[in-house]
C-alpha cells in the first residue's frame, strides 16, 4: 500500500549509518541471509552512499537544462536502485556482468525518427535483467523489445496528456472504499470481457492474490504489499488506477518502466546530439511534450517508487 511519502524528507532516516545498519540487518534476517549482523555492518555505508549519490543526481537534475536532464535522472535512479539491491543481495556486485545497463537501443536513429516508435531491447546480462529477477522475481526474455509509446502509456500521470494530444485515456481511475478498490464497470466494455472473465484476468496479474467481493468489481489485496501488480498510484492526484492497455506490460513494475525510458532518453541525450537539439529547440511533434512531461513526473516518481520498495 501507499506508505506516506513526503519527497526527499522521507529519506532523512537513511542518512545515519547506525539506522542503515539496523535496517539492512532487519532485511537480511527476514530473508534468512547468513551473518546478517556482519553483512549489514559491511554494507551500511555503501547503502547510505548509493542513496546519497542518487539524491545529489536528482537535485542536480532539478536545476539542469533539458538537454542533460535525462542523464542526471537516469544515474540518479540507478544509484537508488542499487540501494534496493543491497537490501536483498549483500554480495552485490559479485561480477562485472551485472554492471552493464542490461538493455540496448538502436545506435543510429533512422530518418524521420520518432521517439514514440523507438524501442529498447532486453539483454541477457546487466542491471535490468538483474533487478527484474532480484527485485520483482521476473525472468526477462533476452532479445525482447518494447516501444516507448507502450511504456509512456503505463505511467498514470501522463493519462491527461494522452487524452489532450491523442484523444484517448490510458488509465481508469479506481475508487477506494476502506481497504477495497472499486473498478468502474465500463472497463468490461473496454476490455471486451464478462465480469467473471475480467475477475480471472485481473487476479492472474497480482503476484500476491486478490479477493473479489460477491457482486460487482470491488476487490481487496491479500497483503499490505502490492508485490508485482497492475495497480498504479497517481502521485500528483493521489489515486490508484489500472492501465487500459491489457498487453504484455499490463503488470510490468513501474520502476522498470522509468528505468527503460530514462535509459533510452539518456542515450539519446548523449549520442544523438543533432536530433536531441532539434527536438528541444524546434518542438516539431508530440515527442517533446511527452518527453518533458515524463521527465517532470519521474523527478518525483522515481524516488517515490524506490521508497515504496524499501518500506514495502
Amino acid at each position: 500500500m501507499n506508505t506516506e511519502y513526503k519527497d526527499w524528507k522521507s529519506y532523512a532516516c537513511f542518512f545515519s549509518a547506525e539506522y542503515c545498519q539496523r535496517f539492512l540487518k532487519n532485511c537480511y534476517q527476514r530473508r534468512n541471509i547468513e551473518n546478517p549482523e556482519q553483512k549489514s555492518y559491511e554494507n551500511c555505508y555503501a547503502f547510505l552512499y548509493y542513496l546519497e549519490h542518487g539524491q545529489v543526481y536528482y537535485q542536480q537534475a532539478a536545476s539542469s537544462p533539458l538537454i542533460i536532464k535525462p542523464i542526471m535522472l537516469f544515474y540518479g535512479l540507478v544509484h537508488l536502485i542499487k540501494a534496493c539491491i543491497l537490501t536483498i543481495d549483500p554480495a552485490y556486485p559479485e561480477t562485472t556482468a551485472v554492471l552493464a545497463h542490461g538493455v540496448s537501443t538502436r545506435k543510429r536513429k533512422k530518418q524521420n525518427y520518432h521517439f514514440f516508435q523507438d524501442e529498447v531491447k532486453f539483454q541477457k546480462n546487466g542491471l535490468f535483467p538483474f533487478i527484474s529477477e532480484k527485485l520483482f522475481h521476473m525472468k526477462q526474455l533476452e532479445g525482447e523489445k518494447v516501444i516507448m509509446e507502450e511504456l509512456l502509456q503505463l505511467i498514470p500521470e501522463l493519462d491527461d496528456l494522452f487524452l489532450l494530444l491523442e484523444g484517448k485515456r490510458t488509465f481508469i481511475k479506481l475508487q477506494t472504499d476502506h481497504k477495497q478498490f472499486v473498478v468502474p464497470d465500463t472497463i468490461l466494455d473496454h476490455f471486451h470481457m464478462t465480469e467473471n472473465r475480467f475477475k480471472e484476468f485481473l487476479a492472474s496479474k497480482f503476484e500476491k492474490g486478490v479477493e473479489f467481493s460477491e457482486g460487482g468489481l470491488s476487490f481487496m489485496l491479500n497483503t499490505t504489499s502490492f508485490g508485482r501488480s497492475p495497480l498504479r498510484f497517481h502521485l500528483e492526484a493521489n489515486y490508484y488506477a489500472l492501465p487500459l492497455n491489457k498487453g504484455n506490460y499490463f503488470n510490468f513494475p513501474e520502476l522498470l518502466i522509468h528505468y527503460l525510458l530514462l535509459y533510452n532518453l539518456s542515450m539519446i541525450a548523449r549520442y544523438e546530439t543533432e536530433w536531441w537539439s532539434e527536438l528541444t529547440k524546434m518542438m516539431p511533434n508530440q515527442d517533446y511534450p511527452f518527453i518533458c512531461s515524463f521527465l517532470d513526473v519521474t523527478m518525483q516518481k522515481g524516488p517515490y517508487l524506490v521508497y515504496q520498495y524499501l518500506m514495502g
